[in-house]
């Protein structure tokens, strides 16, 4: 546990940006660990990420 309380000190005192940046990484690791140790939930994470990509989300219900 030491290295994890060395960890959490040394992110509260980076900047901002750097903040940022590890925030993204470790998103980035979740999301591989994720896609990792669900073969099923594959699919569906890259057919709604094409979907954001190509602007074709819509709200449900639709609010019309």
């Amino acid at each position: 546990m030491r290295r994890v309380e060395e960890l959490e000190r040394a992110i509260q005192e980076l900047s901002p940006d750097d903040f940022a940046r590890i925030v993204q990484h470790v998103h980035v690791l979740e999301q591989e660990r994720w896609d990792a140790s669900s073969d099923k939930a594959d699919f569906p994470a890259q057919e709604a990420s094409d979907c954001r990509d190509q602007g074709r989300l819509v709200d449900w219900p639709d609010p019309e």
